[in-house]
């Protein structure tokens, strides 16, 4: 009975934690699915709240590693300067991992559905839960 006691707790216990970690996912794709609404509406200051508001955040791109939550954002602006130069942003996630409900990686690609052109790419975010909310803390994309 004790050892059937010892198995149903570490069943249930295993299930929590997968129920606990769907969950993280599912905030996390949260935040992803409003950032690609945010920029579709044009609104880069709304986009820019899915990124650790911290002067430790990294985004490392094409130009190089960039350091700061202003600096990513101005970054932004320079190279987005109108809702025609953002275009329509889709994002399909080829793999999200959650460590121990705190950390997670997320590899996916982007595509940009513009007037002239479409660019796209690749781009691996390490997300961590700050006060809560799952955010941003590195973005190298590609």
């Amino acid at each position: 009975m004790k050892h059937l006691f010892i198995f149903y707790w570490l069943f249930l216990t295993c299930c929590a934690g997968a129920q606990s970690l769907t969950e993280e996912k599912a905030a996390i794709m949260a935040v992803l699915i409003k950032q690609q609404h945010d920029w579709n509406a044009g609104n880069l200051e709304s986009f820019m709240n899915g990124y650790w508001k911290s002067d430790s955040l990294v985004f490392t791109g094409r130009s190089g590693v960039t350091r700061g939550w202003d600096t990513v954002m101005a970054n932004y602006r320079r190279n987005y300067p109108s809702v025609q130069e953002m275009g329509r942003l889709s994002f399909t996630v080829l793999h999200l991992q959650v460590f121990a409900n705190q950390t997670a990686v997320l590899v996916g690609q982007w595509k940009l559905k513009r007037e002239n052109d479409e660019p796209g790419g690749y781009f691996t975010l390490l997300w961590r839960k700050i006060n809560g909310n799952w955010v941003i803390i590195a973005d190298h994309t590609s």
